[in-house]
């Protein structure tokens, strides 16, 4: 597996190589390099810092708390994976199968193909997350979402530069964090034609099995709402664990700025309010209820139409002795108070720059030349010195969240801006506020009622 010559079984392997040999050396630029693949490589580079020249994986040592519905999606996943082992090990294949640390679990295949992966460690126990081994099948399907193949040189690593591979992971339906991923590994040889098709029909039948209990903890959580309401007069909301409303009352929903007494039963149809501070309070109390099933805790959020922040008491739900979302009473404060470092929803990152992307090319740019950013549709879109590009980030949420310690806020459910670059501030007829960017975008960006008290206090007016 050491064996780093490129290999006539991948189209492009030279131009892919000449590219990575310079971006490891410090270049930006990498023409004829898939998107997908470029943006792994500056993620590894820039904030995961993975020698290029590591010739194996890690031993994982990330302990992670798996639930009954991992163990659900591992047995899932096993049970597809072996089902196709000997097609795979007839064209020198491996099948293996990570959880979301990128630790292998359980691995299939040709038994010399097996013994080469072993050289690295492409085996059981060790960890082949972006972070551990750089652009890979099983790492880089963690941190995208959607099927994903690697082949020769665009592999982060120089010793993996002969395997080709394709993984797809299988996310929880509700906080869309991973759960699993599953791969397939030849060494110096094509993929079988049917393996995409293979590895998105696992992880559909898979996904299925997620959204049914999904299904059930909504409904669930609808009847716990009832019941409480029937105990308090309190405005009253049920989230589910990614803070996404399943049922709220009038005031509850006008707060919130949702439909009221509108179950939302199904995760792919759930509220979602914008509210991250009301989304960090939600991951606070997951963690204090996993160490304390009986747990309360009351903060303060802002909503939708206040100036000044509301209080709210979080009650997790429970079912089967699996946390599914928590009760919100609005204007009580009842519980353990949650500490003010623990708002925020987690250690923020700060980037040195954005990567975007321009057709088929990587455009790395310098904080101070991006505007503002703009969700639409299923794209973040970026204003830039450039002109306007389509951010590498799948949510305006993660780039909030990257930014919020760089001079950058959320002012509307689909603007993140730069206050560096607001030229002016327009007041509406009814006092609604709207923010003129600088000559160079002459854009005027909203600021929803909710937001604006933190725009007031962040350009102090």
């Amino acid at each position: 597996m050491r064996d780093v010559q490129p290999t006539s079984t991948n189209p492009g392997s030279g131009a892919v190589l000449a590219a990575w040999e310079r971006f490891v050396q410090g270049e930006d630029q990498v023409p004829g390099v898939r998107p997908l693949v470029a943006i792994s490589w500056h993620r590894c580079r820039e904030q995961y810092r993975v020698d290029p020249h590591l010739t194996d994986a890690p031993v994982a040592v990330a302990e992670l708390d798996h639930t009954p519905e991992h163990d659900v999606v591992f047995a899932e996943l096993g049970f597809r994976a072996a089902a196709v082992a000997h097609e795979v090990s007839t064209i020198g294949g491996v099948v293996t199968i990570a959880d979301a640390t990128g630790r292998i679990l359980a691995e299939w295949g040709d038994q010399s193909t097996l013994a080469r992966a072993n050289d690295a460690n492409l085996a059981p126990w060790f960890c082949w997350s972006e972070c551990a081994v750089g652009t890979n099948g099983m790492g880089t399907a963690l941190e995208s979402h959607g099927p994903v193949s690697i082949r020769g040189a665009e592999h982060w690593c120089q010793a993996f530069h002969s395997w080709v591979c394709a993984g797809i992971a299988v996310r929880d339906v509700v906080t869309r964090e991973p759960i699993a991923v599953l791969n397939i590994s030849c060494w110096r040889s094509q993929l079988p034609a049917s393996a995409g098709g293979w590895l998105a029909n696992a992880a559909t039948m898979t996904r299925y099995t997620l959204k049914r209990r999904a299904r059930d903890s909504g409904a669930e959580l609808v009847a716990a709402y009832t019941r409480a309401r029937a105990r308090s007069g309190a405005a009253l909301a049920a989230v589910d664990t990614a803070g996404k409303v399943v049922i709220a009352d009038d005031m509850a929903g006008v707060l919130l700025g949702v439909p009221a007494a509108t179950p939302a039963v199904d995760p792919t149809l759930r509220w979602n309010p914008g509210l991250p501070e009301l989304i960090a309070a939600v991951r606070y109390a997951s963690k204090q209820a996993a160490r304390s099933p009986d747990w309360v805790g009351s903060t303060q959020i802002f909503t939708h139409l206040a100036d000044e922040p509301t209080s709210v008491s979080i009650r997790p739900v429970f079912s089967s002795g699996h946390l599914i979302g928590n009760l919100v009473s609005f204007g009580a404060a009842d519980g353990e108070r949650l500490p003010e470092a623990e708002r925020p929803a987690h250690p923020r990152a700060r980037p040195r720059r954005l990567v975007a992307m321009r057709d088929n090319r990587m455009v790395l740019l310098r904080l101070a030349e991006v505007s503002f950013a703009e969700s639409q549709g299923n794209d973040v879109w970026l204003a830039t010195d450039q002109g306007r590009l389509r951010a590498a980030s799948l949510s305006l949420d993660k780039l909030d969240s990257e930014l919020a310690d760089v001079g950058f806020l959320r002012v509307h459910r689909r603007y993140v801006v730069n206050l560096s670059r607001i030229r002016e501030i327009e007041r509406g007829g009814k006092g609604e506020l709207s923010l003129v960017m600088d000559e160079r975008t002459n854009v005027l960006v909203p600021v929803s009622r909710r937001n604006a008290p933190a725009v007031r206090r962040a350009l102090d007016i």
